[in-house]
């Protein structure tokens, strides 16, 4: 069994109480120094193990937690995930001051979000479009000298934030940050980040990818709770973060089926979409969005042309969804595709479709594959072989698909 490790350091008041903490990426005990070459894959890993592995109550208390916000996360709806009264989503000086940035601060705030600005040296024109958003600015004081540091505080006095300073590595430099009216403290001076561990029971990539699918076309319960069972770090990550964000509930979650209804789908999504982002070290799924959202198009269009097919067969409409799903895996791991069929349990006629594109659900793959590719001789062929569908079925059902995969998200 792996650990979860995570590091946090002090946040302090004027009178040098403990207020807050920054959560932060560590990768092992005696690893003191961020290594970060993926910003999304560290931010997930810090919710992650803060929420479904340590447990927030134990990692903050009754305190606040800072936590590192990159561009993709900030726009995601993972996000979403983290309550607005544990947490300050610090926003990495890599965020560019884009409308869709500016618009989504705005609504992170009407949503109750907290929200800072990390490392702020001047006041540029991006952090000019992102203050009237944000709560409290985190002064990188040791990139500045005295001068430039009274200089900024002045200017920032003109907005309701409050100032951190952050980086205080000497006694000198804290008496200065007071004298000038800092709120918020922290560096070296004051704590060094600690790190924290606890158990972590890693979840497959193809397990949360099964899940996600299930979830993605709103299965029923009794079929992820199924799913659940059989995967007990994913019912034990569940519990944790239901238990730990649902602190308002009357009482705890004690069973899969009562943190799935805790929950609710979308949130769900989002979890399992995290966890993906955090078992992922290279970064890769940063950078797949859109072959994921290709891969729910592919599953649900499927499905269309399954109920086309066999209106009455749930059960082979769930199989097309599944083939659809999947189709694209061995892509999105750069696996090949028998290695992901050996570790998953499916039927035959999935398992002919996504090796060989045979059977009739290997047909309608095929079919899917050609509009993809604009192949006008191999659509026909594969819509010979499927004399239920024409040409104006097909497109209405791409419409619907296309639709369905613009909501999920």
């Amino acid at each position: 069994m792996e650990n979860a490790f995570l590091g946090k350091q002090p946040i302090l008041d004027r009178n040098q109480n403990l207020i807050a903490y920054e959560l932060l990426f560590r990768a092992a005990r005696d690893n003191n120094q961020a290594e970060v070459s993926d910003g999304f894959h560290a931010s997930a890993n810090v919710v992650v193990n803060a929420y479904g592995y340590l447990g927030i109550q134990q990692v903050l208390g009754n305190l606040r937690g800072f936590i590192n916000i990159n561009h993709e996360l900030l726009l995601d709806d993972a996000v979403l995930l983290l309550p607005g009264k544990h947490v300050v989503l610090e926003l990495l000086e890599t965020i560019p001051a884009t409308s869709e940035v500016v618009q989504r601060c705005a609504e992170l705030r009407e949503m109750g979000y907290h929200l800072a600005l990390d490392d702020v040296t001047c006041i540029d024109d991006r952090t000019e479009l992102l203050l009237p958003f944000v709560n409290v600015i985190k002064v990188d004081v040791l990139a500045l000298t005295d001068a430039e540091i009274s200089q900024l505080v002045q200017k920032l006095k003109a907005w309701p934030v409050i100032l951190l300073a952050e980086k205080v590595d000497s006694p000198e430099r804290a008496r200065i940050c007071m004298d000038l009216g800092f709120e918020m403290f922290q560096g070296y001076f004051f704590a060094k980040p600690v790190v924290i561990s606890g158990s972590k029971i890693e979840s497959s990539s193809l397990s949360l990818l099964r899940l996600l699918s299930l979830v993605m076309r709103d299965a029923e319960i009794d079929e992820i709770e199924r799913l659940f069972k059989h995967e007990p770090d994913l019912s034990y990550s569940l519990l944790r973060v239901v238990n730990s964000v649902a602190v308002a509930l009357p009482q705890k979650i004690g069973s899969i089926r009562q943190a799935v209804i805790a929950m609710g789908y979308r949130p769900l999504r989002r979890w399992i979409q995290l966890l993906l982002y955090a078992a992922d070290p290279a970064g890769k799924l940063t950078n797949t969005n859109a072959l994921m959202q290709t891969a729910a198009i592919r599953g649900r269009l499927m499905e269309l042309i399954a109920a086309i097919d066999r209106p009455h067969d749930k059960n082979y409409q769930d199989r097309a969804f599944m083939t659809g799903i999947m189709s694209l895996l061995d892509t999105l791991f750069n696996m090949d595709i028998q290695q992901i069929v050996n570790k998953l349990e499916m039927p035959d006629e999935v398992i002919r479709a996504l090796l060989h594109r045979e059977g009739r659900l290997g047909c309608k793959l095929k079919l899917i594959e050609a509009r993809e590719n604009k192949d006008i001789e191999q659509v026909e062929s594969a819509m010979a072989g499927l004399e239920f569908l024409d040409q104006t079925s097909l497109a209405k059902v791409e419409l619907d698909a296309l639709d369905w995969a613009n909501h999920i998200h």
